[in-house]
């Protein structure tokens, strides 16, 4: 090679940006990204309380609305029972019923009695306030109902709140806590995650993402011990907006089925 072909490959190299250089340089043939959890997610308690039920461990599977630790709620269950009954309960209502039924029945007969100059006019004034309050009773007595219900509800929810369940289908990828131990609220206590399907947040380089979009096919090869695994494949499920100036690149997000529980976390090598 001449003196002049090499200085021109090296103006050349100089010319590219570095962040392609490296990329080109470190990952032939791809761009290295790390996989993670589709879904990732910690669950806490919303209150304190006594950890009686632990009936999972780290790395058992676990599907969606499984309960996965409970706190200790005899007491919130009996409290829960006295509301029911106080939420079901319409003797007030019946009987503010039947008063306003009585005191209309009272009205009638002194205004028939009125009309035959038998009763006052001041007797039928008393008569018909009375029928007044009487249906303030009753509206009283459908509103504390009302109430009670609300009551009983908002208990059912805190005590429901006593008991983790998971939202997903995944696997429990770690255990704060344990039975008998008595935890504080929003303390961190199973870490839940979803490995099938796995994401992969790809710093794409910004000429080759922009003729990127969500729905393409990607092809990811797992680097294992310096050697690549078989080629799978993914789909585009996001593109970002704004470019990272710093790098020239762009995020781009593919989703990838992992039918095989490849754990998250490894290194791969996507291209498009």
């Amino acid at each position: 090679m001449s003196v002049r072909s090499l200085c021109l490959g090296i103006a050349v190299l100089a010319a590219i940006p570095p962040w392609t250089q490296s990329l080109t340089a470190a990952v032939p043939g791809g761009i290295r990204a790390v996989t993670r959890p589709s879904a990732d997610i910690t669950l806490s308690f919303v209150q304190p309380g006594r950890i009686v039920d632990l009936p999972f461990k780290e790395g058992d599977a676990i599907a969606v609305d499984q309960v996965l630790a409970r706190q200790d709620d005899a007491a919130e269950q009996i409290l829960l029972a006295q509301l029911k009954a106080q939420a079901e309960d319409l003797i007030q209502i019946q009987a503010a019923e039947a008063s306003l039924e009585q005191k209309k029945v009272d009205l009638a007969k002194l205004e028939k009695a009125a009309a035959n100059n038998a009763a006052t006019s001041l007797e039928v004034e008393h008569a018909r306030l009375d029928v007044t309050i009487a249906g303030l009773s009753l509206a009283l007595a459908r509103f504390e109902h009302e109430q009670a219900g609300r009551k009983y509800e908002e208990h059912e929810v805190r005590v429901k709140n006593m008991r983790l369940k998971s939202p997903i289908n995944g696997r429990i990828e770690r255990v704060d806590i344990e039975v008998g131990e008595s935890v504080n609220a929003l303390a961190d206590a199973i870490r839940v995650v979803q490995i099938d399907p796995l994401w992969i947040d790809v710093p794409a380089p910004l000429q080759e993402a922009v003729h990127v979009h969500p729905g393409m096919v990607a092809r990811i090869r797992a680097v294992e011990s310096g050697a690549d695994s078989d080629i799978t494949e993914g789909r585009v499920i996001f593109v970002g907006a704004v470019a990272d100036a710093a790098s020239g690149t762009l995020r781009v997000r593919i989703e990838a089925p992992n039918k095989s529980n490849r754990p998250a976390g490894e290194q791969v090598l996507v291209d498009f």
